[in-house]
């Protein structure tokens, strides 16, 4: 694992993701959007019958994330990552239209990391149980689409140092499988 904090700026280009590596620690600053299994859905149906999507996916970073209401005074409530495998039927199509990070918790399938491969995408961690303090490197945060989905609608969010690891690589080196090799009984 590297001792080295990277810092990110979005848009997450294809020259930053090929950069990153399996167990890079990074502050993500920027644009990045909200979406959940349904706005996923809904955007996979928008490709499929050929509609305008809400925001143009090239370069961009998706947090799977449905943050708990705002209190008065602050940007947003908390915002934990969500279990990722549960949007891994669906995003294939959007890493397919240029879809080039994604922050979530847990594994992905192989349909998913080979996808990664193929258009060059990463998958960073989240600490899940920080919730309230990753919500204090959101700085702005708007509703853009499928406000009816409530806390599952899709949000643009504006960050500054927002914590992550980088999980999987662009090349589908899996932290997950790298880490827990280390400790298997021989």
């Amino acid at each position: 694992m590297s001792d080295k904090i990277k810092r990110i700026t979005t848009p997450l280009t294809k020259e930053k993701v090929e950069s990153l590596k399996a167990g890079d620690t990074v502050y993500l600053s920027g644009i990045i959007y909200t979406g959940r299994d349904a706005a996923h859905q809904r955007l996979v149906d928008a490709i499929e019958n050929g509609n305008r999507l809400p925001f143009d996916l090239k370069d961009q970073v998706i947090y799977y994330v449905g943050p708990a209401p705002a209190r008065p005074g602050k940007v947003i409530g908390s915002a934990g990552p969500t279990t990722s495998y549960r949007m891994d039927d669906l995003t294939v199509p959007l890493l397919n239209l240029g879809l080039s990070g994604m922050i979530g918790k847990g594994s992905r399938s192989k349909k998913v990391i080979d996808g990664m491969i193929k258009n060059k995408a990463v998958y960073f961690a989240a600490i899940g149980g920080a919730g309230a303090l990753i919500a204090d490197c959101i700085k702005e945060s708007e509703i853009i689409a499928y406000e009816d989905l409530g806390p599952e609608a899709i949000r643009r969010l504006k960050v500054e140092n927002f914590p992550v690891v980088v999980v999987i690589d662009s090349k589908g080196n899996n932290l997950y499988e790298t880490e827990r090799k280390k400790y298997e009984r021989k």
